[in-house]
């Protein structure tokens, strides 16, 4: 088995972070972006969204996407359990980082990717009204998730989750974007002191 990763990007992040939770060493091959070898060939036969992280497993079945990947862990090692152990768990921490994955985290990427100049030759074509669009969305993502943390310690309810992985790396990718949390969003910055200050943020 081997995880081919790359640094920096939050979605091979939250992959690192969910292993460290549950304490669990997989071989890595790191996969450079910014020199494009996620686009070749070989990784190409291996991924052909040319995307990481991805799972190589022993008998060479490939698994890709965080989630997903996450979840196949989840099931072999299920403790610390970070989707849930009850049916209202588990479906209140789907929720959760679906909205957080498939909202916030989305339009901080959106910012980055078409915004930065950096991601010129990456994003094809870079549209920057697309990312001056996304930065309103993402704030009025951030008040939602500011206010939901001050009903609840951790985003899907009482304990920590995959859910809380995805949405610190998606505030942690804020940084290129040169945004940052409003100083009045106060649930949202106690949250995201308490769980930076935990090992696996290191990942």
């Amino acid at each position: 088995m081997k995880l081919f990763d790359s640094v920096r990007a939050p979605n091979p992040r939250r992959v690192r972070i969910f292993l460290a939770e549950k304490g669990i060493e997989v071989p890595r091959v790191m996969v450079d972006l910014a020199a494009f070898e996620h686009r070749s060939e070989a990784f190409t036969k291996l991924n052909p969204l040319r995307r990481t992280p991805t799972l190589e497993l022993d008998d060479g079945t490939i698994i890709t996407e965080s989630v997903a990947i996450s979840r196949y862990f989840e099931e072999l090692y299920p403790d610390p359990p970070l989707f849930g152990r009850t049916p209202l768990e588990k479906a209140t921490i789907e929720m959760w980082n679906r909205r957080v994955e498939l909202g916030f985290m989305t339009e901080v990427q959106m910012v980055f990717r078409h915004g930065h100049p950096g991601m010129a030759t990456h994003e094809i074509p870079q549209v920057l009204e697309w990312a001056e669009a996304n930065k309103s969305k993402m704030m009025a993502s951030l008040r939602m998730l500011n206010d939901r943390l001050g009903e609840v310690p951790y985003i899907a309810g009482e304990t920590y989750s995959i859910a809380d992985i995805t949405l610190l790396c998606a505030v942690d990718f804020m940084k290129p974007t040169k945004i940052k949390v409003p100083d009045d969003h106060t649930h949202i910055l106690r949250w995201y002191a308490s769980v930076s200050a935990r090992a696996s943020a290191a990942a």
